[in-house]
């Protein structure tokens, strides 16, 4: 199979598809690989470095689109991207359709096979491909929440761990999975006083079990998250259904009636985020004010550490590219449930059922379309 990476587009992202060593394993399987030049450059790869793994480097992205079988890349494509795309060629990345429906419109418009690395499963259940960017961005996430609390960038001031004799920052994070539990790690030890909220009691066990008193954890109503939301000093907005846009947990008044100079990271913008407030910003505008509070909305936080991203992304993509380069796209999501679960548009048709319903638009099973 002729497969093919190009550079990543969206404002400030910095990741790429595969790394070279990536590339390796897939031309030691008898595959062919187009690299768009310069496209590992955010991650310290030049396109030397992609020519000894085996990769032919192409000067253009549309050459990319026009030669290649399957495109592997990281974020959603962009317009301009999604126009070269065509009918039967495998796209493999991140795509968020929930939150989107100008994309979700142009690729069923383009006929392509469209795989979302955020809905393929596991045998043991989770978001496999997810996990390792919802890893990075719940860390990420209160590296930017303390950077947000200082006063030149719109905050009340506070550092997060406070000093002795000073108490440090009120921290809750809202939803205890893969981001909030990360986000717990690094608030921890930074010193802040951390609060999980979540609805799952197994969930909250687990979290108990992991890090016992140095966090706070609870059960999640309508009152504990009004309470806790209006007294932090920073929220984390972790929450996720998967192929679903978020849930609006985190209501304006509720903001309305935070103090002044506190800060929201809302992970969930990537599926339309959890606050009422949140709208999509970029590394390049991170921040917005609403009501005194600072929101910090970045859709693609891990974008910013792309070396760190991109390694431990290709540690679980890499597997499937080569399960779908080596079996073909129908015989390898035959074969495989949770890759086929990760099926969302096929040559014109919805097949993850909460885009459909969002959208209005017909559904069919991946299996009838298969």
């Amino acid at each position: 199979m002729l497969i093919g990476v190009p550079k990543e587009i969206k404002n400030h992202e910095y990741r790429v598809g595969l790394t070279p060593t990536s590339v390796r394993e897939l031309v030691a399987n008898g595959h062919q690989v187009l690299a768009e030049q310069s496209c590992g450059a955010g991650i310290g790869c030049d396109d030397d470095v992609y020519r000894q793994a085996g990769a032919e480097v192409v000067p253009s992205a549309k050459e990319i689109f026009e030669r290649s079988d399957m495109i592997v890349k990281v974020k959603e494509p962009q317009a301009v991207e999604r126009a070269m795309l065509r009918e039967g060629q495998i796209l493999f990345t991140y795509l968020h359709l929930a939150a989107d429906e100008p994309q979700t419109t142009d690729l069923i418009k383009s006929g392509a096979v469209c795989i979302a690395y955020e809905t393929v499963t596991s045998p043991r259940g989770g978001l496999p491909l997810l996990a390792p960017m919802s890893k990075v961005a719940g860390r990420m996430s209160i590296q930017a929440g303390a950077f947000c609390l200082e006063q030149p960038h719109g905050g009340m001031g506070m550092l997060l761990g406070g000093v002795p004799g000073v108490d440090p920052a009120k921290v809750v994070i809202v939803g205890a999975g893969v981001v909030g539990t990360h986000a717990a790690h690094i608030a921890v030890g930074q010193g802040a006083d951390t609060w999980v909220i979540d609805r799952n009691p197994d969930v909250l066990e687990s979290h108990w079990q992991q890090f016992g008193r140095t966090t706070n954890s609870v059960f999640s109503t309508k009152d504990a998250l009004e309470k806790h939301v209006i007294e932090a000093d920073l929220v984390i907005g972790g929450v996720l259904i998967p192929g679903a846009a978020a849930p609006k947990l985190i209501t304006a008044d509720m903001v309305k009636r935070m103090k002044p100079g506190s800060v929201i990271v809302d992970v969930a913008i990537d599926q339309g985020g959890c606050a009422e407030t949140s709208k999509a910003t970029t590394h390049a505008e991170p921040t917005y004010v609403v009501d005194d509070v600072v929101h910090y909305c970045v859709a693609n936080m891990p974008g910013g550490v792309p070396r760190t991203s991109t390694f431990a992304l290709n540690n679980v993509t890499l597997p499937h590219v080569l399960t779908l380069a080596n079996k073909g796209y129908q015989q390898a999501l035959k074969d495989d449930e949770h890759l086929r679960n990760g099926l969302n548009v096929h040559k014109g048709v919805i097949t993850i059922e909460e885009v459909a319903e969002v959208f209005g638009l017909e559904y069919q099973p991946a299996e009838d379309v298969l």
